[in-house]
């Protein structure tokens, strides 16, 4: 039942999983497909190639360095951005020094984000853009 939860909950991924242990540090960027589990460290940035691609960092686990991926769920502390294009779960566990850019985000009572909270989609993109054409119309021309 919780293996199917946290597939609904985060989309899901196809492919395998990839752990990185408690004892582990891993030192230099990772690029990945299918689901990452980060139990242990890792000092660099992760980026997803898929788009239905997961990322897990657990309690206990650190990541320190920018997180780019479609789907993620935080329960540990990151120190850099997180960019989710799809969803975003930051657990009560989570500390994160740093700016967080998602579309969907579900955040615990208990998480912590030392950083800004930016909304990106089309659609918001869209609207930003039409708001900035329309403060730079009424503004006088000299």
């Amino acid at each position: 039942m919780r293996n199917r939860r946290e597939a609904a909950s985060t989309g899901g991924s196809a492919g395998g999983t990839t752990l990185i242990s408690s004892d582990t540090t891993i030192k230099g960027d990772i690029t990945f497909t299918g689901q990452l589990d980060v139990e242990g460290s890792v000092v660099g940035s992760i980026q997803a190639e898929a788009k239905d691609s997961v990322l897990r960092v657990v309690a206990g686990g650190r990541v320190s360095g920018e997180i780019k991926v479609p789907h993620a769920t935080i329960n540990g502390n990151v120190d850099g951005d997180i960019h989710t294009s799809e969803r975003l779960e930051l657990a009560e566990g989570a500390a994160v020094d740093g700016d967080v850019y998602y579309n969907l985000i579900e955040m615990a009572v208990g998480a912590k984000v030392n950083g800004g909270l930016r909304h990106t989609s089309a659609v918001a993109d869209d609207l930003a853009a039409k708001r900035e054409a329309k403060v730079a119309d009424t503004l006088p021309s000299g």
